[in-house]
C-alpha cells in the first residue's frame, strides 16, 4: 500500500507545473527557473572593470554588495545591444552568487507543466546548447529555458567572481 502512494506522490511531483520567469532577448522569449530570481530592476549605470570579456557590463552596488552585470544579448549573440527605458536587470541568485542578466524585457511568470518541457535539439558543434534544459510550449509559442546555474558556474563566469573579488577588496582597503 506504501509503495502505491509513495509511486502516485512521485507521479503528481513529475505532472507538477514548475514556474519561469519569461523573458525576451531580440524576438525569441526565454524562461528561468522563477525561485532563482531575487528582483527585476531597471538598467542603471554600471561600473565597467577592465580586461572582461564584453558580455560583462560591469558591476553595481546594490544595497552593499558587488553585483556583476552580464548582458545575456551578448552572451548569446542575440542581436545589437541597446539601452533603453524597457532594458530590464533580473537580479538572481544561484550557486551562492547574486549576479544581474541584461534582457530585453520580462514578460510574466508561466507555469509549465513537466510534460510540454522537450530536450533541446542536438544539432552538432553548430549549435551551443549546453545552457538550456529545454524547449517549452506555451499557446504555440516556443520558450527557450535556460539553465541559469549552469551558465553562472560557467569557467568563462569564473573569471567574474575573481574580479568582483578583487574589486571588492580594493574598495575595502580604501
Amino acid at each position: 500500500m506504501q509503495t502505491a502512494q509513495g509511486n502516485a506522490v512521485q507521479q503528481l511531483a513529475a505532472e507538477a507545473a514548475s514556474e519561469y520567469l519569461t523573458f525576451t532577448l531580440g524576438s525569441e522569449s526565454y524562461g528561468i527557473d522563477i525561485l532563482k530570481v531575487q528582483e527585476i530592476r531597471g538598467y542603471d549605470c554600471v561600473t565597467r572593470i577592465a580586461n572582461t570579456p564584453p558580455f560583462i557590463k560591469g558591476v553595481i552596488n546594490l544595497r552593499g554588495v558587488i553585483v556583476p552585470i552580464i548582458d545575456l544579448r551578448i552572451k548569446f549573440n542575440v542581436g545589437e545591444a541597446t539601452y533603453h527605458e524597457f532594458t530590464v536587470v533580473i537580479i538572481i541568485n544561484v550557486l551562492n552568487k547574486v549576479v544581474g542578466i541584461v534582457v530585453d524585457g520580462v514578460s510574466d511568470v508561466v507555469a509549465l507543466p513537466a510534460q510540454s518541457i522537450k530536450p533541446p535539439p542536438e544539432l552538432g558543434a553548430s549549435l551551443d546548447t549546453r545552457y538550456i534544459t529545454g524547449l517549452g510550449t506555451l499557446n504555440d509559442e516556443m520558450l527557450i529555458l535556460v539553465d541559469i546555474e549552469k551558465l553562472i558556474g560557467s569557467d568563462e563566469l569564473q573569471i567574474v567572481e575573481s574580479t568582483v573579488e578583487d574589486t571588492q577588496k580594493g574598495a575595502v582597503n580604501l
